[in-house]
């Protein structure tokens, strides 16, 4: 009965909240979002050229949070699998040790929640923030995370963000159902959260927060590896400026890389752009989010699938 409800709420909101500009494009940019501490649940964007974005169902989630006891869906990661499906992974608490898993077929009916207990096994693991899957187009989807331990690593940065120290650490599965032993993916020797990883040609390529806050840090950095378990070379020089940025989301467009990312003490997102690589263009400047929006991560749909998530309602 819920569930009639809550979908008969989301046909109301598609019709009384129809798109604000033409898809004129073969493929239009989603981006899945949180907003506050992820209370409500999952959001939607969406663009044409990536860098003017605007809500989908009048910024209404389209998704409720269900699993652990805080019930929070933060930091959401979505991607298209290899099976067709949409799978999502997210943050379901600041102090929990698991995260929380869903698919879908049309990115708006989602299968039950599941809490995946991925650092359950570490007694003094303080957290699982963050969590992102990529596809390896092999079958096997890695899903990946940032944990502090206690007493694990040293720290230079005792001072900083209530002692936490993190690092990423990692799963791998065929089906979702069963996944390999939890293991340590990126140690770069200081606290690094927020990892996420594309494919470059032939490398894979992983973008990351340097967490460091004493001296400050705060900011996005590039490492790569062959293989997408690694290893993964020394991170590279900071790509953003000097505001703290987190929750690096990146898209390839037309040749150029563009990182998305959550200026989180401005209350704004922020961008860099680079054809490279290597030489980074700051463009926060050019870049229009919605207004709430916390990090999550970008993904593109076909135009039919937009079509179709939105009932098909243009202006």
């Amino acid at each position: 009965m819920k569930f009639h409800k809550a979908f008969f709420f989301l046909l109301m909101v598609l019709a009384a909240s129809p798109l604000v500009a033409q898809v004129n494009n073969d493929s239009v940019h989603l981006f899945c979002y949180f907003k506050n501490n992820g209370e409500d649940g999952l959001h939607y964007a969406y663009s044409q050229d990536g860098y003017n974005w605007k809500t989908l169902f009048n910024d209404s989630s389209v998704l409720a949070p269900t699993v652990s006891k805080d019930k929070l869906m933060r930091d959401p990661c979505i991607i298209k699998g290899g099976d067709g499906k949409y799978h999502m992974v997210w943050t379901v608490s600041w102090n929990d040790r698991g995260i929380g898993y869903a698919s879908s077929d049309d990115l708006l009916h989602w299968s039950e929640q599941r809490f995946l207990p991925v650092m359950q096994h570490e007694d003094s693991a303080r957290n699982t923030w963050a969590p992102e899957v990529t596809y390896d187009g092999k079958k096997k989807y890695m899903i990946y995370w940032a944990t502090t331990i206690y007493g694990r690593f040293p720290s230079n940065d005792t001072a900083a963000e209530s002692k936490y120290n993190h690092r990423i650490y990692y799963v791998t599965t065929k089906d979702f159902k069963k996944f390999s032993k939890t293991k340590l993916l990126y140690d770069p020797a200081f606290s690094v959260i927020d990892a996420t990883i594309l494919k470059d040609n032939k490398r894979y390529v992983m973008f990351l927060k340097n967490e460091t806050r004493y001296p400050v840090e705060k900011n996005i950095r590039v490492a790569y590896a062959d293989k997408i378990t690694g290893p993964y070379t020394a991170a590279g020089p900071a790509v953003t400026g000097k505001y703290w940025a987190e929750g690096p989301t990146a898209i390839k467009i037309d040749g150029s890389w563009i990182v998305y990312f959550d200026k989180y003490r401005d209350h704004q997102y922020g961008a860099v752009t680079s054809s490279d690589l290597v030489k980074w263009t700051d463009i926060s400047d050019k870049v229009h989010f919605p207004k709430g929006t916390r990090h999550g991560s970008v993904f593109t749909v076909t135009r039919a699938e937009f079509e179709k998530l939105t009932g098909g309602r243009q202006h």
